[in-house]
C-alpha cells in the first residue's frame, strides 16, 4: 500500500468510496501471527501461533479468557487486543451482576463491533489494528465470530486470520463439513493441523502454538503445553515424524524398514500398517 492524499484522516473518503485508514488497520491484522478457530455443535477450539521478537524474549499472549463461556484469539496489535479483551470482560461482569446470567455471545460481539465502528467515524481516533476470533457457548449453542477493525462481524463454522492464514483456510474449507458432529479431540486435531499449515515447513511443537477449548460442561481454558504435545504426538501431526511413526509398526509387525522409501518392501512384507492415517 502507498500513501496518498486521502489516507491522512480516517473520516476522509476517497473518490472510489474507500477509507484507507480502515484498510490499513485490516492490513495490520494480516501481518500478525496466525490465529484459527473452529466449532462443532458442542465445542469451540481456538489456536494461535506463538511468535517471539527474538530468541531471548518470550512470545506475546494471543489468546485471552473473557468469561467462563467466552474466549478470544487475536491477530494484529497485541496491545489493542488486550484493551478490547478487558472491555469484553467488563461487559460480561456487568451483565452477570445485573441479570444474574451469562452474557449471550452474539450480544457481546455486537457491542464489540459497535465499539470498533466508532473509531472509523471520529477524526481524533484511529481504528483498532486487531482482529478477534470470539469463541463462546450460550443457550443457543456454540459460536465462533470474527470481529474486523472496520466494525463488521461474521459468524463462521471455521476461520483463520493473520499471516499465512490462507493455507489454514484452505485446509479448513476442505474439512469444515465434518466439524458439526466432530468430537472435542477431533476439533483439537484439526486445529493443530490448520496451525501446521501456517508454519510453512517449520516443525509443529507445543512451544510454537497455543490451543484453547470451550464447550458443554467445559469452561474456557488454555491447554497446557504438555497436553498439546501429547496430542501432537498422538495424532502424528508433525510431518517429519512419519519415519519414527513407522518404527512401532516395524517392532510390532516384522522387520519392515522405518524409512519412507520401502513401499515395495512394504508390499512384500505382509500387512504393514499405512504410514499416515
Amino acid at each position: 500500500m502507498f500513501r496518498n492524499q486521502y489516507d491522512t484522516d480516517v473520516t476522509t473518503w476517497s473518490p472510489a468510496g474507500r477509507l484507507f485508514q480502515v484498510e490499513y488497520a485490516m492490513e495490520a491484522v494480516k501481518q500478525g501471527s496466525a490465529a484459527i478457530g473452529l466449532r462443532s455443535k458442542t465445542h469451540v477450539v481456538l489456536g494461535c501461533v506463538n511468535k517471539a521478537n527474538s530468541e531471548l524474549s518470550s512470545h506475546q499472549k494471543k489468546i485471552f479468557k473473557v468469561d467462563d463461556h467466552i474466549g478470544v484469539a487475536i491477530a494484529g496489535l497485541t496491545a489493542d487486543g488486550r484493551v478490547l479483551s478487558r472491555y469484553m470482560r467488563n461487559e460480561c461482569i456487568n451483565y452477570s451482576f445485573t441479570y444474574e446470567s451469562p452474557l449471550p455471545v452474539g450480544r457481546l460481539v455486537v457491542q464489540l463491533a459497535d465499539k470498533a465502528q466508532v473509531c472509523t467515524q471520529r477524526s481524533w481516533k484511529r481504528p483498532y489494528g486487531v482482529g478477534l476470533l470470539v469463541a463462546g457457548l450460550d443457550e443457543s449453542g456454540a459460536h465462533l465470530y470474527y470481529n474486523c477493525p472496520s466494525g463488521n462481524y461474521f459468524e463462521y463454522q471455521a476461520f483463520a486470520i493473520g499471516s499465512r492464514s490462507q493455507a489454514a483456510k484452505t485446509y479448513l474449507e476442505r474439512r469444515f463439513e465434518s466439524f458439526g458432529d466432530a468430537s472435542r479431540d477431533d476439533l483439537v486435531k484439526d486445529a493443530l493441523m490448520a496451525i501446521r499449515e501456517t508454519l510453512q515447513g517449520e516443525t509443529l511443537k507445543s512451544s510454537v502454538c497455543t490451543v484453547a477449548v470451550v464447550g458443554v460442561g467445559e469452561p474456557f481454558h488454555i491447554l497446557d503445553q504438555g497436553t498439546v504435545q501429547q496430542m501432537i504426538d498422538a495424532f502424528e501431526i508433525v510431518a517429519e515424524q512419519e519415519g519414527p511413526a513407522a518404527e512401532p509398526d516395524a517392532d510390532a509387525g516384522q522387520e519392515a524398514s522405518a524409512e519412507p522409501e520401502p513401499e515395495q518392501g512394504a508390499a512384500a512384507g505382509e500387512g504393514v500398517a499405512p504410514m499416515d492415517i
